[in-house]
């Protein structure tokens, strides 16, 4: 009986990793997409439309499906919403002072993040395999990030991107809490609502017209708004009931991989020798983080 409960929860994380590699998947390969978009529209504009689409959408089977919302979980999904649009905040912010590979690896550094302010925080133990694995994912990213820029120069618009990796790292931890007490589809439904507010505010601040029709972004809000953000979100919040937030760290390193892919197809970007070795150690990663091993303190009762 114990084998077979075992042999279940096993199948569960396999599927849940495998969930969430296809999410990062659809965040990789939109980020060409997206950054055409933004091109054509204010970001912040694309933004408020992106998640307020999806959460009028997110909606819809609410209405039938009868799920209740308690305040725990409007609470964790305004948490998790706000944190989140700090990560893409600072990250556009960081985007315009510094370059696309400082940028890519210094959000990226949420990797590194996640257990440290799991273990520092929140008492949680640290696995042997959580520590390699972010350091093998650590140094794929600046392999990755920097393989065509040759190095990282930093300035003080890079501030701006560490910041972005806090408010990432830290979501991902908060959504690994909430994932396991809260209605998963309501958190998500909450959070994707918040963005869409948030993102709103700041469009009207900056004098934008968020209701504008832009011809030129609809593809890409289709694509954004059924993949990079519904099925994607409900997955991260769904399958981290399952898989650790370090491990979901590591796993989200995949996204400039499958970006910088997709630039290959798409545009012909090269990779790199340097990117090449950074992608294989980053799946380097996902793999030892898989692995079983013992802790460094005692773990979080």
């Amino acid at each position: 009986m114990v084998e077979m409960i075992l042999s279940s929860l096993r199948a569960k994380k396999i599927a849940a990793a495998g969930l969430l590699i296809a999410a990062t998947f659809f965040w990789g390969v939109t980020f060409v997409t997206v950054k055409d978009a933004i091109g054509k529209a204010p970001v912040f504009v694309f933004l408020a439309q992106r998640f307020s689409i999806a959460f009028l959408l997110l909606l819809l089977p609410l209405s039938f499906k009868g799920r209740k919302l308690n305040l725990r979980t409007f609470n964790g999904g305004l948490v998790l919403g706000v944190l989140l649009f700090c990560g893409f905040a600072f990250q556009t912010l960081s985007l315009r002072y510094t370059s696309a590979s400082n940028t890519g690896f210094l959000t990226g550094l949420n990797v590194v993040l996640v257990p440290l302010i799991s273990a520092v925080f929140f008492k949680q133990g640290l696995r042997l395999s959580v520590i390699l694995s972010s350091l093998l994912a650590f140094g794929g990213l600046f392999l990755l990030c920097t393989g065509n820029a040759g190095g990282l120069r930093f300035n003080t618009g890079d501030v701006l991107g560490f910041v972005c990796a806090v408010f990432i790292a830290v979501h991902i931890i908060y959504t690994g809490d909430y994932a396991g007490v809260c209605d998963t589809y309501w958190l998500t439904a909450i959070q994707i609502g918040v963005i869409g507010l948030l993102s709103f505010f700041t469009a009207v601040a900056a004098g934008d017209p968020v209701f504008v029709y832009y011809p030129g972004i609809v593809k890409a809000l289709v694509i954004c708004v059924l993949f990079a953000t519904i099925f994607a979100f409900l997955v991260q919040t769904t399958m981290q009931r399952y898989i650790p937030p370090a491990t979901t760290a590591v796993i989200f390193c995949m996204e400039p991989v499958f970006a910088a892919i997709t630039a290959y197809v798409v545009s012909g970007e090269r990779l790199g020798v340097k990117g090449v070795a950074g992608a294989l150690l980053i799946l380097t990663g996902m793999v030892v983080s898989a692995l079983p091993s013992k802790t460094t303190r005692p773990e979080k009762p």
